[in-house]
């Protein structure tokens, strides 16, 4: 089997409400989001993508389609934090993304993985599947979720 990794960077805010220190206030992240694939190499004479796992493009293509785009400028808001919801209810056009957990980084891997699992899942008929997000939410400090 072979691996390949695609890296994408997005920014959003989030906060954690119970947390005791200054992550319990409004801030965001400059966040780097690792996708690694693993597979079978394609093996296609004539095939765009003949000696390659996925296209690099495409495996960016999905990630941006199905989660990027969607968490990129947006504010990340457990559903439980009625308060800052409401606050940004009250912004007209503010993209806000409600989540089922608080959005720590270690939750934010998860979701990511789960969202884009099924999206790289069987590509071209081969073995090839998503088999970790590596998500850092600064340069120093990150989550992985392994397949």
């Amino acid at each position: 089997m072979i691996s390949v990794t695609r890296k994408l960077e997005f920014d959003a805010g989030h906060r954690i409400p119970d947390h005791r220190s200054q992550c319990r206030n409004m801030h965001g992240h400059r966040y780097v989001l690792e996708v690694t694939l693993q597979g079978d190499v394609v093996d296609t004479p004539g095939s765009s993508d003949n000696g390659m796992l996925m296209d690099f493009s495409e495996i960016k293509a999905i990630a941006k389609r199905e989660l990027v785009d969607r968490w990129d400028h947006a504010f990340l808001v457990h559903a439980g934090d009625q308060a800052v919801l409401a606050f940004l209810h009250s912004l007209p056009g503010h993209k806000t993304v409600v989540l089922d957990r608080i959005p720590t980084v270690e939750n934010l891997a998860r979701i990511a993985f789960d969202t884009l699992a099924p999206h790289y899942h069987g590509h071209y008929g081969l073995d090839l599947r998503l088999t970790r997000v590596r998500l850092y939410e600064t340069p120093n400090c990150w989550a992985d979720c392994d397949g």
